[in-house]
Formats: C-alpha cells, structure tokens, sequence
C-alpha cells in the first residue's frame, strides 16, 4: 500500500507543480510590480545568464533539438499505445508529465516576463496623446532618417553586427531598465529556415535554453534589426511591439550605419502602414529616396516567393493564441503597437534627454 501511495504522489508531482505555477501566472498578472522587482530585475538575469553560458557551447540550436524530441516522443508513444505495448493509463501520465515540464520550464526560465510591469511605466517614459498632427510630424521626420541613413548592405559582416549589437545594449542598459546578460552567445540559425520563411518567421526567441535565432533567410538589410529584436526577447522584453521599439532604438542610437539604417526601414514600414489613409500620405512617401523604395519591392518579393499561405496562416493563428494566452491582449497584431512607443519616445524630451546621457 505504501509502494502505491508513494507512485502515485511520485507521478502527480509535475501536474500539481505545473498548477501552482499556473496560480501564480494568475497572481502575478496583477502584480506587474512584484514580478518586475523580484522576477524580471532579480531572478532572470540569473537565470538566464546560466543558460546561456550552456548553451552557447553548441553551433547548433538546442531549442530545436528540444522541439524536435518532443514531436518524435509524441509520435512515438501514439506508437507504443496503438500496438499496446503500453497501456491508455500509462501513456497518459506520460504525457501529462511531459507537458507539466515544459509548462514549468517555459514560465521559470523566461515566461514569467509577460507580468511584468509596461514599457511606459518601466521606463519612466510619458504616455502622449495620440493626434495626427504629431504623428504625420514624426511620420515625416521618420522618412528624412530613412532617407538619410541609407547604405549598401553589400559587404555586411553579420557577427560585426551582433558587436554592434551587444555594445549599444549595454550602453543603453540603464535608461532601458535592463540587466546585462553573462554568458551571451553569438545568434544561432533557425535549423528549418525555410520552413519558417514560408510562414513569414524571420526570427525566434528560444526560452528553454536562451537562445536567439535568426532565420537564414533573412536579406542582408532586414538582420541588423531581426537579430537586435530576438536580443529584446533575450533581455526579458516579451511583448512584440515592445521588443521592436527597444530594437529600433539601440539599433537608431548605434554608431554603425548598417544598424541605423536596418532600423529605419524596419519601423517606417508600420508607420506607412498605420498613415496609408492619411489626407498627407502621398505627399510624405513621395519623399521616400528610390534607393529606400527599392529596398522595400524586393523585402516584399523576396517574403512573398518564400510565403506559403496554407503554413503562413496556421503559424499567425497559432502565435495568435500564444499572445493572448501569455498576457498581450492583441496578439499578432502587437508588432504594430510599436508605432505608439515611437510617438511617446518622439514627444518625451525628458526621457530622450537621459538616454543622451547615458549614451555619452
């Protein structure tokens, strides 16, 4: 009797712990402040820093590797269970313990970030008023910077880059509100790149172990911001619009020109996309240089020969849910909620005026 009694506590162990885990998913989701302190600025770094340092060991992408097992496992044991090698009962405290790890796993090592207080807040950064005239302002000054921070991609050196990359990070760490990482590793490639391309993936963040993946893919000019996005995910940043405004502007307040320029491009195309119904749009993309319109036809052709429909759909759809399910209530569609964190950075003189200071 006591045999079994110990069996059965010994496999519900991961279930229950996978449910306190999930009671706290739902404290802590009104509790930005606390996760922020002891989880985000405390626990993670720590956390993530020893991953990384395990991880970085390897040319290839153990977050692939992990997801790969996980679909031969499953497929496996509906195997086993179809030629009764193993019973119903049996194959189902399996996979229950199998998912109870990764549900453990995924919000201890990473996934507790998506509770942590907002951009605005977290940064000190006041929240402006949404008015035309300020965007079509900033949309204008947006264009100029494009315009002028325009350089061939021809030569890109991608790990001069990620140097690039890293040091503007850490410059900018303190006005972020970031702990610096040990143990960083250079950006691994997606393992089935073309896979991803065809849904439109042009780079992942893997939280098991840490690592940032960047799809191959990717043009030339399209990496410097991929890579300084996936790097956002890395420093704890969840939310997709806020990792693309945190890579637009240490990518923006790099020295390198290829970093400035990446950056741009990336950002003006969610302003075209939110100004298209504007009296002045035509006016303010007519000012765009044929060599940053060009850069945009082939981005467009080059996804587009890559996209397949049927896999692009399934994968927003899923990702759709993830975000919703992880706290970010707009899911696919908060990558455009990075225009809003430009317009408040771009009226905020205070909060532009320390990262100045920071960066000198």
């Amino acid at each position: 009797m006591k045999t079994k009694h110990f069996n059965i506590k010994r496999w519900l162990f991961l279930p229950v712990t996978a449910l306190l885990f999930f009671g706290l998913t739902q404290i802590w989701a009104h509790n930005p402040e606390f996760v922020e302190r002891y989880y985000s600025q405390m626990l993670y770094p720590v956390v993530a820093s020893c991953l990384s340092f395990l991880s970085k060991w390897l040319p290839f992408s153990l977050d692939d590797v992990f997801y790969i097992f996980l679909i031969l496992s499953f497929i496996f044991g509906t195997i086993l269970l179809i030629l009764r090698k193993i019973s119903f009962s049996q194959s189902a405290k399996i996979l229950l313990n199998v998912l109870a790890t990764v549900y453990i796993s995924f919000y201890l090592f990473w996934g507790f970030n998506y509770f942590r207080t907002d951009l605005n807040n977290r940064l000190t950064m006041k929240e402006q008023q949404a008015e035309t005239e300020a965007f079509v302002s900033v949309f204008t000054e947006l264009v100029e910077k494009t315009n002028a921070s325009w350089c061939s991609f021809h030569n890109m050196d991608e790990q001069e880059m990620a140097r690039f990359i890293e040091q503007s990070y850490e410059k900018l760490a303190p006005a972020l509100q970031l702990n610096t990482l040990s143990g960083k590793q250079n950006a691994k490639k997606i393992t089935f790149s073309h896979f991803f391309a065809q849904a439109g993936i042009s780079g992942y963040f893997g939280p098991f172990f840490n690592e940032v993946h960047v799809n191959r893919f990717n043009l030339p000019v399209e990496y410097p911001f991929v890579l300084a996005h996936e790097k956002a995910h890395q420093y704890g940043i969840t939310g997709e619009a806020e990792a693309n405004f945190y890579s637009w502007l240490v990518c923006s307040q790099s020295p390198s020109e290829h970093l400035q320029y990446s950056a741009n491009l990336a950002i003006l195309r969610y302003f075209i996309y939110h100004g298209r119904r504007l009296e002045q749009f035509p006016e303010i993309v007519g000012q765009l240089d044929e060599r940053v319109k060009d850069d945009f036809r082939k981005i467009q052709k080059h996804w587009s020969e890559l996209r397949n429909e049927k896999i692009d759909r399934a994968a927003s759809k899923v990702n759709d849910v993830y975000l919703k399910t992880n706290n970010v209530e707009k899911g696919v569609q908060d990558y455009t909620g990075v225009v809003k964190h430009v317009m408040d950075f771009s009226l905020d003189t205070a909060f532009q005026q320390k990262l100045v200071s920071v960066s000198d």
